[in-house]
């Protein structure tokens, strides 16, 4: 995108250029001015207008949106610009651009798309464009050999920009299909081009650069090469087959002694204590570093497009100059303490900015840019005063479903109480390893009176399930053999029939534990939760996750619920995706930490 705004930079550039040379064909001297007035008027726009509008920024208190007043001087300054550069003899739209391009990003930024958007997208930019059609004669195309001469333009001028692009991106060793699909996008033709063809059409008093003729042929070839577009990229452009395919997507699969990355989602600062014990609670030391990559997750207003951010954790930075920087400031250096002060950690801060729509594609995205193996998201409902549950913004739901349903790697959703199953085992067994932790796991088992349920939305294969029970015994096992010396750690195995019984035998559990961690399945039912689902509030969280976190639950311990990444099997081999947030849980055990001088952590599954 920055580019593309490069790129129409220079058009505006080459346009007012040719208006100049065009109407003072007679006069050097008349074409020096007018070049020498257009260099003057944008470094007036840059030195002197636009500390002019820095000025009404700041003079604005925090919180507080722009004056009015403010917003009409701007927009006047529109219109003086656009008149000045017409006076000067380069084109009315070029002084316009230049000024909203000094328009520094932020509230006024927000502002002014708030108050002009709907009213240049749905009515200035449609009757532009049916003005053009309307000026568009095709009939003044006539002969088979402009025809030819029409769809050979065509022709050259798509691939010419395809396989520059393409040269372009070996150079820099992007994938051959990225290139291609990068020249496609180039061919697109939008809002400038079609102003760019009318000021050179012109009318028949004024400059006139192409005529009808050559004006139609133009415009045809805009709209035909913007046409193909859609179609190529999407048949050519896959963007979930991007990345290599890599191993350590789960945490039962991270190695020991390797590196542990894990990607922390982040609404507002309010998460980062509770993020920061967890991370605190994973045990990262020399033999096993921990990289952290902390994401500041902003909602998109106010820009073109979603970016990304990538911050200097070393780096002093300016005064915030908004609430937003602000927060990412104040969680920078709260990640920037803690990695000062940890063993065996390294933080790399970033923020996201994009719509909440598509939040989900840009942590997907980078968790499998970055190779993490467990993503943590905020749960949408915080504690109150009085010990209840309320939800902070509905949009942070809608994130943490959208993950759980395309995440690449390991989720897991932090429920903030003031602080699958085999993987929550094994998070909690790496969680033991912390001198300052106490591990208590629970096992539900079922009883000879548990009746096997079916799940009629899913085709049921006996052997798989099989293998899964074998699973779970070969890593349970393995588990207590490793920990049977452990005196830090507890083995119970409860025997429940039904999900009555499991409802009891949890809220049986003594108010002593710090953390719940639970795992998630995918789309499997278990007679030990049957009707626990049919009363869930939040699905995505399992049916004993959600039980958890609900506030008629007496304990007030904080909750991570973990999704274990089924795309691959053992062998390496490619699995489906992750099942819909909506389907439920079949729990295994539940596992319970506690801090070892006060209270105790508990796993559950």
């Amino acid at each position: 995108m920055s580019a593309a705004l490069i790129n129409d930079i220079c058009a505006w550039i080459l346009l007012a250029l040719a208006i100049t040379l065009a109407e003072n064909e007679s006069s050097s001297l008349a074409t020096l001015w007018v070049v020498l007035s257009s260099i003057t008027f944008v470094l007036i726009c840059i030195y002197v207008v636009r500390p002019a509008i820095l000025w009404m920024i700041s003079s604005t208190p925090e919180g507080e949106t722009i004056s009015e007043y403010y917003i009409c001087l701007i927009l006047t300054g529109v219109m003086i610009s656009g008149f000045i550069t017409d006076a000067i003899g380069t084109h009315s739209v070029f002084g316009a651009f230049v000024f909203g391009l000094i328009i520094p990003n932020g509230p006024l930024g927000v502002t002014l798309i708030e108050k002009l958007e709907d009213f240049v997208s749905g009515l200035l930019l449609p009757i532009f464009f049916a003005m053009s059609g309307l000026k568009t004669d095709i009939g003044a195309i006539n002969g088979a050999t402009t025809w030819l001469v029409l769809i050979l333009v065509i022709i050259i001028g798509f691939a010419g920009k395809v396989v520059g692009t393409l040269l372009a991106s070996m150079l820099y060793e992007m994938p051959l299909l990225e290139g291609i699909t990068l020249g496609f996008l180039m061919n697109s033709k939008g809002l400038v081009e079609m102003i760019v063809l009318k000021c050179w059409q012109g009318p028949e008093d004024d400059l006139q650069v192409l005529d009808d003729e050559s004006f139609a042929m133009m415009v045809i070839v805009a709209v035909i090469m913007t046409a193909i577009i859609i179609p190529f990229v999407t048949a050519i452009y896959k963007p979930e087959k991007r990345f290599l395919p890599y191993t350590r997507r789960t945490i039962q699969r991270s190695k020991p002694d390797s590196e542990f990355r894990i990607l922390a989602c982040i609404h507002t600062p309010r998460n980062v204590p509770t993020i920061i014990n967890l991370l605190e609670a994973s045990h990262p030391d020399k033999r096993s570093p921990m990289c952290v990559y902390v994401v500041h997750l902003v909602e998109l207003t106010g820009r073109a497009s979603a970016m990304l951010i990538v911050h200097d954790t070393r780096k002093s930075g300016h005064p915030a100059l908004n609430r937003t920087q602000a927060q990412s400031d104040h969680i920078i250096n709260a990640f920037e303490n803690y990695e000062q002060n940890a063993t065996g950690v390294s933080v790399q801060p970033l923020t996201a900015i994009s719509p909440y729509s598509t939040m989900h594609v840009d942590i997907c995205s980078l968790a499998e840019d970055k190779r993490v193996a467990l993503i943590i998201l905020p749960f949408h409902k915080q504690q109150t005063v009085d010990g209840g549950m309320e939800a902070t913004n509905p949009a942070f739901r809608m994130v943490n479903q959208n993950v759980l349903a395309s995440a690449p790697c390991t989720v897991g959703i932090l429920v903030d109480r003031g602080l699958n199953d085999r993987e929550a085992l094994s998070y909690a067994w790496r969680m033991s390893g912390h001198p300052a932790i106490n591990l208590t796991v629970m096992r539900f088992i079922p009883g000879e009176d548990a009746k096997a349920l079916e799940n009629p939305g899913v085709l049921t294969v006996e052997t798989e399930n099989l293998k899964e029970k074998q699973l779970d015994e070969d890593y349970v096992n393995e588990f207590r053999i490793q920990t049977a010396h452990n005196s830090s750690v507890l083995y119970n195995e409860i025997v429940v029939n039904n999900g009555e019984e499991t409802v009891t035998a949890i809220r049986s559990m003594d108010n002593h534990h710090d953390l719940f961690i639970v795992g998630r399945g995918q789309g499997m039912l278990s007679p030990l939760t049957a009707g626990l689902t049919d009363w869930s509030e939040c699905p995505e969280l399992g049916a004993i996750g959600d039980l958890l976190a609900s506030s008629d639950f007496a304990a007030t311990v904080s909750v991570l619920v973990l999704q274990q990444y089924v795309g691959l099997e053992p062998d390496g081999d490619e699995l489906g995706t992750p099942d819909s947030p909506a389907q439920p849980a079949e729990p295994f055990s539940t596992v319970q930490m506690t801090n070892r001088p006060t209270r105790q952590p508990v796993f559950s599954a």
